[in-house]
């Protein structure tokens, strides 16, 4: 059962996605000297520009190509009082359980629905589904008896000491907290933020007044976020720092549901526009709903370790707003002067919100991007390739410029082609090593054209490109170049998806 229950993580693709993260340099185990941090990561200096183009495409198609959504970025550190108002004080912790031979532990919800996927998997779909139920309602309960006494009728064990020996199921906070303040005595306990949206909800005056925003509009925001996992795994999926990208679509009342299906609709076509297959992704909708929503549904991808959560939409209702009203006694009412009836044109606005991380939509990029194709070569023999097959527009690298050899005046001649290009795309100059290997490596990391310099350039001033997917190569004028890699990494191919 143990090996079972670790399937996901021995999964043998994804196994050689992490591996390949980490020798092409895009993301590193944090203080990997030191043994390293857990569920912590480092991007590289090719992760760090993949991840940075996601965000700029995820920030334009919200605040350039909608009108009435702006971005705003928030602080991390809030009043404590943020957090109460929330709710995440009070209700932000999982249902955990601890293995007394391990000592490892586990959130229970995960545990109870890895012994489901083992039955399914063994054709025993109604008690999988019956377990899953089961789950369900003892955790809507808050019956953590119950659920104990689940996993261990069920005879779930621990993947690591293979014993059921259980401590009971408890709540555990998911906020880190430090203090703030210099001086002993004076601190108060403040909160590493868990989400981004309450930075939005909290500037809602800010915003709307300042920018004359109108009914219906959205803010935007991209930034870093702190939950204390303690069942992180699966590479980067779920760390304990992590980046979001959200936006809250402010609404009139009972108008809600609507806007939630629109952005239902739009968020899938986005993903899509980036590259992942429509048949790798799908809407799961929330048995359990949040306590501040009245729908959601999460997009699910199908990463190599199965379907899980990429991204979330929620219908929010009024809760947030009304909150923060309740607690800071601030009112947070909009004005609708379009509506004629004036009991009516005052009220708290109703929130969708979009929520997907910057992380998991970086996994879900490279492990689609991540292609293996065997064929033949020129000798008539077998050959396999590998290579990212990514987007040109999300490439962390658009462009890399080689002279054939370096002499004959070559270098000097691949250095002007380089400095053409290097200030509207991003561009790499490398003039070391074979013209094959320069060519696999750009491969490893997704570059969708290379340029080669060689002699005959020097008297036709022409270059020699080459297609990353189809490995094609053709010679245009050096004056087309710009033109030609202009229009594959051009944003609107993505946004006239959308």
């Amino acid at each position: 059962m143990a090996q079972k229950q670790n399937n996901q993580q021995e999964n043998p693709l994804f196994q050689k996605v992490v591996a390949h993260a980490k020798e092409y340099g895009f993301v590193f185990q944090s203080s990997e000297v030191y043994d390293g941090l857990q569920a912590v990561y480092d991007y590289g200096q090719i992760g760090a520009q993949l991840k940075n183009n996601l965000k700029q495409i995820w920030w334009k198609a919200m605040t350039q190509v909608n009108e009435n959504i702006v971005g705003i970025d928030a602080a991390i550190f809030m009043h404590p009082l943020v957090w109460k108002a929330s709710g995440h004080v009070d209700n932000f912790s999982d249902p955990m359980i601890d293995n007394k031979d391990s000592k490892k532990r586990y959130r229970v919800d995960h545990l109870i629905e890895e012994k489901a996927e083992i039955l399914k998997t063994e054709g025993k779909i109604q008690e999988a589904e019956a377990i899953l139920n089961a789950m369900n309602r003892l955790l809507q309960e808050e019956n953590y008896v119950g659920l104990y006494e689940l996993i261990i009728n069920e005879k779930i064990t621990c993947s690591v000491s293979n014993t059921s020996n259980w401590t009971e199921v408890r709540q555990f906070n998911l906020m880190f907290s430090t203090e703030m303040g210099a001086v002993a005595g004076e601190s108060n306990t403040i909160y590493l933020r868990p989400e981004t949206a309450q930075g939005i909800f909290v500037n809602f005056l800010n915003v709307q007044k300042t920018g004359r925003m109108k009914i219906p509009f959205g803010i935007a925001q991209i930034g870093k976020a702190f939950r204390n996992e303690i069942v992180a795994k699966q590479f980067i999926f779920r760390m304990r720092e992590f980046e979001q990208m959200e936006m809250q679509y402010f609404v009139r009342p009972h108008t809600e549901k609507d806007a939630y299906n629109c952005w239902k609709e739009k968020r899938m076509n986005f993903l899509r526009a980036l590259g992942l297959p429509a048949e790798k992704l799908r809407f799961h909708d929330h048995i359990k709903l949040a306590h501040y929503a009245n729908a959601a549904v999460d997009i699910e991808y199908e990463f190599p370790f199965g379907f899980k959560e990429l991204e979330g939409v929620h219908s929010r209702t009024d809760f947030d707003l009304t909150e923060h009203q309740k607690l800071s006694k601030t009112k947070m009412i909009y004005f609708d002067e379009e509506i004629e009836e004036k009991e009516k044109q005052r009220y708290v606005p109703y929130v969708v919100e979009t929520s997907i991380g910057a992380d998991r939509l970086f996994l879900a990029i490279l492990c689609n991007a991540y292609t293996e194709t065997t064929g033949i070569d020129a000798k008539g023999e077998q050959k396999s390739r590998l290579y990212l097959k990514l987007h040109p527009a999300i490439a962390p690298v658009k462009v890399a410029v080689f002279p054939l050899i370096k002499k004959d005046g070559l270098p000097e001649k691949a250095r002007e082609v380089f400095e053409e290009l290097r200030y509207d795309f991003e561009t790499i100059y490398e003039e070391r090593g074979a013209i094959g290997k320069n060519y696999t490596r750009m491969d490893m990391i997704g570059t969708p054209f290379c340029v080669t310099i060689d002699h005959e350039t020097l008297n036709d001033n022409a270059v020699t490109v080459r297609f990353r997917d189809t490995t094609e190569q053709v010679r245009i004028p050096i004056t087309a170049l710009k033109a030609l890699i202009a229009k594959e990494v051009s944003l609107k191919n993505i946004f006239e998806k959308l």
